[in-house]
């Protein structure tokens, strides 16, 4: 027996429609069987409800009078960016404020609005004839924005790795407050009732698909950014304006910054036996692994696979030790999202689509590419250095001798007080004057330190029409001399 979309919606308009939340769901299959139950029930609504870093509203504010194209623009003194459109502007929940760091951000900001609170707006321009005003400072409430679109880059993860620290400090996270020694695990996602765990190859997920977001209708509008299968993700938009402040909350994760708490509830059509079955997905056979974050590195080791139960029990074993496990989810407010969208498509308030096109099954997450970064030090080369009480004659035998051009003066202890090339010595023999190099030499050098990339080298160089730099210490005691022939050498071959 297979149903369609279509026909699941007349019953959700006819109110004969047959809505059970996931955890439902589960005992359904095991008391009846997934072909019964495909025949039984229509929707299953899941649930989640977590930290979702990558997440944010695009605003629009209305033209000022006199108009201004905003360069810079802070909501309660944080920032958002402002390079779209002259009063157009995205505001990400982990953007901090200002003048309260890490206390209140971007996710504070999107709540008040949400609750009805007026934010300060604050936006600076450098002014044009057609938007001449350079400053301005208002207050603005949610109904006042023509525009305010949540679109989050990536939300919902199937699944996610959980976290546990083997080094002897404490460490602040943005999986939470890992203690050392192995001495907690935590965790995220809400295991067996999260939408994607429901629909594991994404049937009834994609582009398209009307989701529940923050206690309004929402959509997919894509795959989620490091979408990688079973660890998928999902990019999704919704109205700000119809959103409801109890499905969202701006949290701190201490000693890490801002995030924000959204649920997200996605109703899965049964169309079939197949999707009976996986909509009676248990904590047990989902599967993840306890990293370990107290080895600083991107790929960083895995403890141990686990499943969600165990998770959820709140004790694992590590090393033979029992471990306790916390949440970061909330399975409390994500029965409520699913419990809220069930209550929903039961009062016809809320239809199913069918989604335009399916999501990827399969992908992979690829590291940043790096180049190493090249410093002074890797390509400098000895300094033949000379005292400033060397003679002109003397430098001009060096320079011909050792075939340099640069010679740094230093005094008795090495220190660089002054440099002299070969054009200088030139000089100073074509006008017969033969004396001391310290008659001659320039005293105010540009140097570089040894740890400085040579594109900063390389900077100073042109800036100052100069063709060498004395790489110098801390206490300006010379460690060798980089030339521009050295850098462009190095260039050519990068």
């Amino acid at each position: 027996m297979k149903k369609t979309i279509e026909e699941i919606n007349r019953k959700i308009a006819e109110g004969s429609v047959c809505v059970v939340t996931a955890e439902e769901m589960k005992e359904i299959v095991e008391e009846l069987g997934a072909e019964k139950a495909s025949k039984e029930v229509d929707v299953v609504t899941t649930g989640t409800f977590g930290a979702m870093c990558s997440s944010g509203v695009f605003m629009n504010f209305g033209h000022s009078d006199p108009p201004i194209k905003m360069q810079r623009v802070w909501l309660n003194d944080v920032e958002a960016y402002t390079g779209i459109a002259a009063v157009d502007a995205y505001l990400g929940v982990t953007q901090l404020s200002e003048s309260r760091g890490m206390e209140y951000g971007g996710a504070h900001v999107i709540e008040d609005l949400v609750r009805g609170k007026e934010v300060e707006l604050r936006a600076i321009s450098y002014g044009t004839d057609c938007y001449p005003r350079k400053k301005i400072v208002t207050e603005i409430a949610l109904e006042d924005l023509n525009q305010a679109v949540m679109v989050n880059p990536r939300n919902a993860y199937q699944r996610y790795k959980a976290a546990t620290n083997s080094s002897d400090r404490v460490l602040r996270t943005y999986m939470g407050t890992l203690l050392p020694n192995f001495g907690n695990v935590t965790f995220a996602g809400c295991g067996e009732i999260s939408p994607l765990n429901n629909d594991p190859e994404y049937r009834t997920i994609g582009i398209g698909t009307r989701i529940f977001l923050c206690g309004a209708k929402g959509y997919i509008i894509g795959e989620g950014t490091q979408h990688t299968p079973p660890f998928g993700t999902l990019m999704v938009k919704g109205n700000l304006k119809e959103m409801k402040p109890e499905f969202m909350k701006a949290i701190v994760m201490p000693g890490y910054g801002v995030t924000m708490m959204l649920g997200i509830g996605i109703p899965i059509p049964i169309l079939d036996e197949q999707l009976a079955k996986a909509t009676a997905i248990r904590d047990d056979q989902i599967f993840t692994e306890i990293i370990d974050f107290g080895v600083p590195r991107r790929d960083r080791p895995v403890v141990r696979k686990v499943t969600y139960a165990e998770l959820k029990s709140g004790q694992v074993e590590i090393n033979g030790e029992i471990v306790r496990v916390s949440p970061l989810s909330s399975y409390y407010m994500a029965k409520k999202v699913m419990e809220e969208l069930k209550r929903m498509i039961d009062k016809g308030e809320f239809f199913l689509t069918q989604p335009v096109e399916r999501i990827p099954t399969s992908g992979k997450m690829k590291p940043m590419k790096q180049r190493e970064v090249k410093v002074v030090k890797s390509v400098m080369t000895k300094a033949v250095t000379i005292s400033p009480t060397t003679s002109i004659e003397e430098a001009s035998r060096i320079i011909i001798e050792k075939n340099v051009n640069h010679l740094p003066v230093v005094d008795e202890n090495g220190v660089l007080i002054g440099i002299v090339t070969s054009w200088d010595v030139a000089k100073a023999v074509a006008m017969g004057k033969l004396g001391k190099v310290s008659d001659v030499m320039t005293r105010r050098v540009i140097t570089a330190m040894p740890d400085e990339p040579i594109e900063s080298a390389a900077r100073k160089m042109e800036q100052y029409n100069i063709s060498a730099l004395p790489v110098v210490d801390a206490k300006k005691r010379v460690l060798g001399l980089v030339t521009s022939e050295d850098l462009s050498k190095l260039l050519a071959r990068w």
